[in-house]
């Protein structure tokens, strides 16, 4: 399929704007093109104007991050976290971005924004010097959804990571026609010390400079990747506490297919082909799972919270003091009036639909049938014949 047609029909009429922020635009020298040349600088011809732009951002970031370490290096390397951070962990689209928003309108709580992670090297010297500006380039929604978002919306770290130069198995985004990329970064078990330790670093980096920006207040960090680490975040924050969040299969799967269509259309440096894809939307699911209901046992109970999106949605309020129970957080009736006036302010929020085709249902019938029947699903959509 050409460009041109892969722009019409490839998710919905996504837009192929080279101008518009991407998660690469954060990144230096040495990242970028290092990202380039190990997938051999194989970037689609309409791609070629978002390649050379972002060429040209890393060299300012490259720029910005050395001033930077210049001014706030030290107090980055001495800054400690006020307490260890809250996890939100789930599968991509189980409702994990919400359940951030509601937890860090409690202010004793701080949390990276999509202009750190966007500018993770050196949002500490540069956001007051271009924020103030960028905001005209951002989108007013997630490229996947109608959710809102902004320069100071709440973001995940993962994107900080790809950013500092970390693997990620996000950078498949930048290249989707390759196979997927940095896989044994998803649960960090078959890293060497080394690699494992260079991983933690950038991690650590990050938070301490997140930190750093809001003295005193504990971390609430989002990305479904973290599902999958369980024990290396223990090894680095014995005190974490952990919400899980689980959803409907039937739901997630076909908004997880829409979701890395958009994100690969959106970031590509290639005009995506999704070849494979919906096995490795399976593939993934089944590995998120499996390695989550080996490693919560290492979680003691009072520092771990499961609950369904379908029940976070029917009573918000109500969920949210379950959390803040569970994990012994305090302090739930200084935040409860912030998390009602936010509630009542999502009726504009209109979800997504969509209509499965019977093979399709019937392979998440069969492939997520542990889920199902773990999590109460196995009732409420029993495969449709």
């Amino acid at each position: 399929m050409s460009d041109k047609k892969e722009k019409k029909k490839g998710d919905g009429g996504a837009r192929d704007m080279p101008w518009e922020p991407r998660v690469w635009n954060g990144m230096r020298v040495k990242t970028w093109f290092g990202l380039l040349a190990r997938n051999r600088f194989h970037v689609s011809p309409s791609r070629i104007p978002m390649a050379i732009l972002n060429s040209g951002f890393c060299f300012v970031n490259s720029a910005l991050a050395f001033q930077q370490q210049l001014f706030f290096g030290r107090k980055i390397a001495e800054s400690e976290l006020a307490d260890d951070p809250i996890f939100i962990l789930g599968h991509w689209r189980t409702g994990t971005t919400w359940l951030h928003e509601l937890m860090v309108l409690d202010e004793r709580h701080a949390f990276p924004t999509t202009y750190e992670c966007l500018t993770a090297s050196h949002f500490l010297f540069s956001e007051a010097l271009t924020s103030w500006w960028l905001w005209m380039l951002m989108p007013r929604r997630r490229p996947m959804d109608n959710v809102h978002i902004g320069l100071g919306s709440p973001q995940e770290d993962e994107l900080a990571l790809c950013a500092l130069g970390a693997h990620s198995p996000y950078l498949t985004w930048a290249f989707p026609n390759h196979p997927p990329q940095d896989q044994q970064y998803l649960d960090l078990r078959d890293l060497s010390p080394e690699e494992l330790a260079a991983w933690k670093e950038k991690f650590d980096w990050f938070l301490r400079a997140v930190q750093l920006k809001n003295p005193g207040k504990r971390i609430v960090l989002k990305s479904p990747t973290h599902t999958f680490r369980v024990p290396v975040l223990l090894d680095m924050f014995p005190n974490a506490r952990f919400v899980y969040l689980v959803r409907d299969p039937y739901v997630v799967f076909p908004s997880m297919l829409k979701t890395w269509k958009r994100l690969h259309q959106y970031h590509g440096a290639q005009a995506p082909k999704h070849v494979g894809l919906e096995e490795y939307v399976f593939s993934t699911f089944e590995h998120l799972h499996r390695v989550f209901e080996e490693d919560r046992v290492k979680i003691a109970p009072e520092r771990l919270c499961v609950l369904r999106y379908e029940d976070l949605v029917q009573a918000p309020i109500a969920q949210m003091q379950r959390i803040y129970g569970d994990l012994d957080l305090g302090g739930f009736d200084a935040v409860k009036p912030q998390l009602e006036q936010y509630v009542k302010g999502l009726s504009d929020y209109v979800p997504n639909r969509h209509n499965l085709p019977v093979e399709l249902n019937e392979q998440i019938a069969t492939r997520c049938a542990d889920y199902i029947e773990k999590y109460g699903y196995a009732s409420e959509h029993a495969p449709r014949l």
